[in-house]
Parts: C-alpha cells; structure tokens; sequence
C-alpha cells in the first residue's frame, strides 16, 4: 500500500508541471499573427485575446473598418450605437466608450453576426459570432 502513495503523487507533480509548461506556452504565443497573448490595458484588466491583422479581415470586415475610421456613411441606422459589452469580454470601460458597426454578412437576410466594435480610443476589435469571441484588430 506505501507504494502507491509516492506513485500518485509523483503523477500530480507531473500534471501540474505540465499545466505550468502550458500556461507559459500561452502567455509566449505570439500576438498579431493570429496567435492568443495577453492584453493588459490601462485600468490593469488583462485577459486572453485573440488578435487578428487588417489583411487576415474578410473583404466586407475591411471595408466597414476603413468607413469607422473616415467616420461613414454607414449603411445600417444601428450603426455607430453603443455597445454595452455586457458579456464583459472587452476591457472594462464607461458605458458609451465602445460602439458597434454591421459587418455585412452575404446570403444574410438581416444584419448577420459580424460586427465591428471600436473604442473611443481608437482601438477596433471584429466578431463573427455575436458577441461570443472578439479578436483585436491590429493595424
């Protein structure tokens, strides 16, 4: 029976050696090429983000993010309204900080899925899924 003992935790060492081998792996993966680092913004909020270049934006992504940045004509009312980041996945800011454009979506009867969320600092980020996941624009 004492045998099993250093056994089992010889295997949690193990299991939380390679969890730390993991976790550092995660935090060194590069940003901006698609990869996941870690953002730390001004109010100290960090979190795993996904980043995203201009040129890896589907063709519509680019052509809503060029109107962002010239300030429109845009072509859904709801566009430039705020966004409330409820699901709390971008960095924590005032309400009004962020706002929300339509990325058109073809085959879509509706505005579709894609957005474009750009902050007053002129930081964008796009989803693709509503809100589920945001990737940071890196221009």
């Amino acid at each position: 029976m004492r045998d099993a003992r250093p056994a089992r935790s010889a295997a949690r060492f193990t299991l939380g050696s390679a969890l730390a081998v993991l976790c550092g792996l995660l935090l060194l993966a590069p940003v901006g090429q698609g990869g996941i680092g870690v953002a730390f913004t001004s109010d100290g909020w960090d979190s795993q983000v996904d980043a995203i270049s201009v040129s890896e934006l589907p063709p519509e992504a680019r052509h809503t993010l060029r109107l962002v940045q010239v300030g429109g004509p845009f072509p859904y009312s709801k566009d430039g309204g705020v966004f409330g980041n409820r699901e709390r996945l971008l960095p924590r800011k005032p309400r009004g900080y962020y706002r929300e454009f339509t990325v058109p979506t073809p085959g879509s009867r509706d505005r579709g899925p894609r957005r474009i969320i750009a902050g007053r600092d002129g930081e964008h980020y796009y989803t693709d899924d509503h809100y589920r996941h945001f990737k940071r624009i890196l221009e």
